[in-house]
């Protein structure tokens, strides 16, 4: 039932295709690929500094994760904090913009310990 209501209250009736595939499409295109969500995640559990993001991403490459963070931060998602300090220090973090993800990044850590067993072929 609040799958229902939910649907009410975002869908237009009657259904715009077209529209739901361009949201979905928008929202993929944002936060798509296989990286950009484990480092929003990694981001906001605290991790500021390139190499602790890094360490918590398992086969992540210093090169990927430099190339998604200045992605990232174009497309609003991080603030990049470059520090004078000898030696000089950057810092990241997630955005009030990015911080609207977290309903969908729940969701989808809910759904994957939810179906772990199914996915990995497991149970």
């Amino acid at each position: 039932m609040h799958l229902e209501k939910q649907a009410k209250k975002i869908l237009s009736f009657p259904r715009n295709q077209a529209e739901e595939v361009q949201a979905l499409q928008d929202t993929i295109y944002v936060i798509g690929g296989k990286w950009k969500l484990p480092i929003i995640n990694s981001i906001c559990n605290g991790n500021k500094r390139f190499r602790d993001i890094q360490r918590s991403i398992p086969g992540i490459t210093t090169r990927m994760l430099s190339r998604e963070l200045k992605e990232m931060e174009l497309n609003k998602l991080i603030t990049r904090t470059v520090y004078a300090d000898i030696p000089v220090s950057v810092e990241y973090e997630s955005t009030d913009y990015c911080k609207t993800f977290g309903p969908i990044i729940l969701a989808m850590i809910d759904w994957g310990k939810k179906h772990k067993k199914k996915i990995t072929g497991k149970g």
